[in-house]
């Protein structure tokens, strides 16, 4: 039946998607990622955490579309995931990361209570040491710590992204924007004093849809 939650067919589905991108996904990080994806589905019956209804396409949309821009995140210590919502690319990442980068830390933020509270629950019940969950304004919010990557997700253009959450970056750190179209017009008003190192285009499968992401750094002075 269309629409329903099969879990082997959906991790089969998952499995096919990651192979196709030369992603190896263990059987803990496959499990783990289909748990997520039946949170969702639950919670979103109230919550209205994402338009997607079907699970077959939020395996599309959302695990692999998230799951296409890990490995932009090779050698990241602390990434902060800005405008979380329901967790993507963040719980994502996180799950990924958890076996391939344990030393990776993941610190979401989001100004709804709903999102945050739904991610707080994904990370007990899935176990996620390496997350940790903020409500609140990223421009305001003073973190504990510098991040070395901080990225987003459909949160705000590229402008905006970079204004508000620039004093969250570590010296020497970098953006990195998860994009549909290649964003030129965004990147043409990026504030002084910042540049765009690259535009990577995505190849998510089962997707007709481009994908880009936007990487921005402190220009040299």
């Amino acid at each position: 039946m269309k629409g329903a939650f099969d879990r082997a067919a959906l991790t089969a589905q998952l499995q096919a998607g990651a192979q196709a991108m030369a992603l190896d996904l263990g059987a803990r990080q496959l499990e783990k990622l289909i748990d997520y994806l039946a949170l969702m589905v639950k919670w979103n019956k109230v919550y209205n955490l994402t338009a997607v209804r079907d699970p077959a396409q939020m395996v599309v949309q959302h695990l692999l579309d998230s799951l296409a821009a890990v490995t932009a995140f090779d050698g990241a210590r602390q990434v902060l995931d800005v405008g979380a919502g329901g967790g993507l690319p963040g719980i994502v990442l996180a799950i990924w990361a958890a076996e391939a980068q344990p030393d990776l830390r993941l610190t979401m933020i989001d100004t709804v209570h709903k999102k945050t509270a739904f991610l707080t629950q994904v990370k007990a019940e899935l176990a996620l040491h390496n997350v940790s969950v903020q409500t609140g304004r990223v421009e305001q919010w003073q973190a504990p710590h510098a991040f070395d990557v901080i990225t987003s997700r459909a949160f705000a253009e590229l402008a905006d992204f970079v204004a508000w959450t620039q004093h969250l970056l570590e010296e020497g750190g970098h953006f990195i924007a998860l994009k549909g179209v290649a964003p030129d017009d965004e990147v043409a008003h990026l504030p002084a004093g910042w540049r765009v190192t690259e535009v990577r285009r995505l190849q998510v499968p089962m997707l007709e849809a481009e994908r880009h992401l936007v990487f921005v750094e402190r220009a040299m002075a």
